[in-house]
């Protein structure tokens, strides 16, 4: 069991669920300070949004954050939770000690908070605000995600394993940025900051069960994880515009304007770029790992948009003091 490990020992004192007061929406944050940064919503830097009036783009911001937030929630229920439950009893495929399976039990208890204090931040949000969120669908998203394990359905399993695994070690923007953020409304900073205390752990382990799987994967199943890693890692990434043309329709753009800011604000190019950043350390992971040794793996990442992951680039995260500094420092226990 690697050391950093034994972190999950402490959880009864030190997880954000057991030790963490309701977060709250203050009364003096509303009128003052924004509902998300602009640099991390890209729809919000085009022109076109630039040059609307105030109300509109704190609409538009509004509306992004209420996304994020349902986003959040049902990625932890819909995805997160069905495998870590798998992990738990022993079933995702990989074997794993009767202590990391009890870490898992834990990790369930955290992705259910987090789940539970995204909407109701959410809803807190728009009741004070007055802004009503439109209407959300996470269903899209995840017959995307889950297109690839449809594709395959031998390895359904395994690629809902992967989904975890990458999703649980990317070191995103929005996380390192958003607590440190004193123009954004404070829940806002606090449900990120205390999200992200939670995930430095969470990284730790999954990066540890990625490593248990590869060892004890075949080489036929090697070949097959290293060809469908560079898609669930874009597909996790790949950001769903369908609320964003809502909220832009909802603020008076024509649908050729809409179809304008969308296809100029997420662009392929900057897409792809924001998932390099975002995936950077778990590339790493991958190649300390191994994976670019497996034929073909780097042509794979390649073509799906990657620069060479088989050379050098960023060091996957060893420790919980790593994933820290990855995060930016934050203050977490």
């Amino acid at each position: 069991m690697p050391a950093d490990l034994t972190i999950f020992d402490s959880w009864h004192d030190r997880a954000g669920v057991r030790k963490d007061a309701r977060l709250v929406v203050g009364d003096e944050d509303l009128a003052t300070k924004k509902f998300f940064p602009d640099h991390v919503v890209p729809h919000l830097r085009h022109p076109l949004v630039v040059a609307r009036e105030d109300t509109a783009r704190r609409y538009l911001a509004a509306q992004h954050l209420y996304q994020w937030l349902r986003f959040t929630e049902r990625f932890e229920v819909e995805v997160v939770l069905r495998t870590v439950q798998r992990i738990a009893d022993g079933a995702s495929g990989v074997d794993l000690s009767k202590k990391m399976r009890r870490y898992a039990m834990k990790i369930n208890v955290d992705e259910q908070f987090h789940a539970l204090y995204s909407i109701d931040v959410a809803d807190q949000i728009e009741e004070a605000s007055g802004i009503r969120a439109l209407p959300f669908d996470f269903a899209p998203y995840l017959r995307h995600l889950d297109g690839i394990g449809s594709e395959n359905p031998s390895y359904a399993k395994l690629v809902q394993l992967l989904q975890v695994i990458v999703f649980e070690t990317l070191i995103t923007s929005l996380l390192q940025d958003v607590p440190r953020d004193d123009d954004l409304i404070t829940v806002v900073r606090e449900t990120v900051r205390d999200h992200a205390a939670d995930e430095v752990y969470h990284h730790a382990y999954f990066a540890q069960v990625f490593k248990e799987l590869w060892t004890q994967l075949d080489p036929a199943d090697r070949r097959a994880v290293a060809h469908f890693l560079p898609a669930v890692i874009v597909r996790s990434l790949q950001p769903a515009t369908r609320s964003a043309r809502l909220a832009l329709a909802g603020v008076g753009f024509s649908p050729a304007d809409v179809d304008t800011i969308v296809a100029e604000s997420y662009d392929q190019d900057s897409v792809m770029s924001g998932i390099r950043f975002a995936a950077r350390r778990t590339v790493g992971l991958f190649r300390k790992c191994g994976v670019f040794d497996v034929p073909g793996a780097r042509e794979a990442f390649v073509s799906a948009g990657f620069a060479d992951p088989g050379e050098g680039g960023t060091a996957a995260l060893d420790g919980i003091d790593d994933i820290r500094a990855a995060i930016g420092g934050l203050d977490v226990p």
